[in-house]
């Protein structure tokens, strides 16, 4: 890719194609694990600037796409590790009757608003959901990339689901989601 080749000699103008083409796709990726659009924001803008230190490191032959996708998962990564003191982790302060959340509600939940809702998870249970279930992480590989026990990945993503079944119940108001608990 000519593009790439242009970055790797520090051209300006490639650099500056290279990121307008792929920033959607790196937000994309950086939005799931942060709390709002301008966290999301900065941490692409740290992924880039590490893809253009680190472009010598991309192998030819494999894809960039799955390349860049690394390198902004772990520049999210990064900035939790960073952040984590700063944030009050909740706990759930109420189990959630078991049970499946009408169809309805899952039909009409759009994109925006269920990224709105993995948002609001507090940052470790955030964290945890985006990589075992969005990126396919094992619960083993998360205990090593966030420093925290299998035990405590997996607990975490436990109360992660229970929080976003809690959120689709609110969301469904009660009338459609009790014909099916």
């Amino acid at each position: 890719m000519q593009l790439l080749h242009g970055c790797k000699k520090n051209d300006r103008e490639s650099q500056r194609l290279l990121y307008q083409h792929y920033y959607g796709y790196a937000m994309s990726i950086c939005v799931r694990y942060c709390r709002s659009y301008e966290e999301s924001k900065e941490i692409v803008n740290d992924g880039f600037m590490k893809v253009f230190k680190k472009l010598d490191q991309h192998e030819t032959e494999s894809s960039f796409k799955a390349w860049l996708r690394r390198i902004m998962i772990n520049s999210a990564i990064d900035h939790y590790r960073k952040e984590v003191k700063h944030y009050h982790h909740s706990e759930l302060e109420q189990q959630i009757v078991p049970g499946t959340v009408s169809n309805s509600a899952l039909d009409d939940l759009s994109y925006a608003e269920l990224i709105g809702m993995v948002q609001r998870l507090s940052p470790g249970y955030r964290a945890v959901f985006n990589l075992h279930v969005i990126d396919g992480f094992t619960h083993e590989e998360i205990s090593g990339i966030l420093g925290i026990s299998e035990g405590t990945s997996k607990s975490n993503l436990m109360k992660a689901r229970e929080n976003l079944k809690k959120m689709l119940k609110k969301m469904n108001r009660g009338d459609l989601y009790s014909k099916y608990v």
